[in-house]
């Protein structure tokens, strides 16, 4: 007799793949850098106003920071060339806050164009054209390093209901479907009653020894991998572990230890099929 199931399990893949890229559609737009307006008369008055506005906008900042930008609970912000190099970053912590330092919401723009160019003209700093909304536009026309860290997390810092349900969603979807193509890829698209004998070919053998021995080494790098994060968590200086890594080798692991049960279960052990009632309880 035909199977009636072979069908569904592409369907659920499909649906699957469409889901997903509805995910990452969300997830890119959610992560994506913000288009910043550039006003011209913000432009005209920003070189005017932040020796005088910016000093007393930096007032709120000399707690964290310094008065003479010589840190303190806050980085030291003293000759320092890495906002020198990149003065979009420093529009950016203000904005958006880093860590401990929230975002100064209190700013308004022109108060913020104020202090971050008082910061890059201070304090043994010094850029040679002030930082303006068209110079922060086309620093975030390209994508920000905080956000291509986001992306690259094996799980993403921020997840939301949308995020959640779909990826739910995937999983099921995709996990029904590679059980469903197995199913097919073991048992055939023919069911015949009876005991089935089944004898190994010597590529069946070569797969599964393969397939074995990919999982030990796997597991190898999985563990040495494992011991190396915990060593750079523990240092003086923590070092932030390779999630990434470890999630690769654990699915690895997983993937490989499925490819070998399922040619065992094609090539290596008896099966039985036996003879379903057409008439169930589900209309599939």
């Amino acid at each position: 007799m035909e199977r009636n199931d072979a069908v569904m399990p592409w369907v659920a893949i499909v649906c699957a793949a469409i889901m997903w890229i509805i995910l990452l559609f969300l997830f890119n737009k959610e992560t994506a850098p913000e288009p910043v307006a550039v006003d011209p008369a913000v432009v005209a008055s920003i070189s005017q106003t932040w020796p005088t506005e910016g000093k007393a906008a930096f007032g709120t900042c000399a707690g964290c920071h310094g008065a003479e930008g010589q840190g303190g609970v806050g980085p030291a912000l003293a000759n320092n060339a890495d906002i020198v190099n990149d003065p979009v970053y420093v529009y950016n912590i203000i904005t958006k806050g880093k860590g401990q330092m929230p975002a100064q919401t209190q700013l308004n723009e022109e108060q913020v164009y104020a202090v971050a160019n008082y910061v890059l003209h201070s304090f043994g700093n010094n850029i040679e054209e002030p930082l303006t909304p068209a110079t922060v536009a086309e620093g975030q026309s390209k994508i920000d390093p905080a956000v291509l860290k986001n992306r690259s997390r094996f799980v993403p810092e921020d997840l939301k209901l949308p995020e959640i349900f779909l990826a739910t969603f995937v999983m099921v979807l995709l996990t029904y479907g590679l059980i469903g193509l197995y199913s097919v890829w073991a048992e055939g698209l023919e069911l015949h009653p009876g005991i089935h004998k089944v004898r190994a070919t010597p590529l069946a053998t070569l797969g599964i020894v393969t397939t074995l021995s990919l999982t030990v080494v796997f597991s190898v790098l999985f563990v040495r991998q494992m011991v190396t994060d915990f060593a750079g968590w523990g240092a003086k200086e923590p070092v932030m572990p390779n999630v990434t890594a470890e999630g690769f080798y654990a699915a690895m692991i997983l993937l490989l230890l499925a490819a070998s049960i399922g040619l065992y279960k094609k090539f290596f052990m008896d099966g039985e099929v036996l003879v379903e009632d057409a008439s169930g309880e589900f209309p599939w």
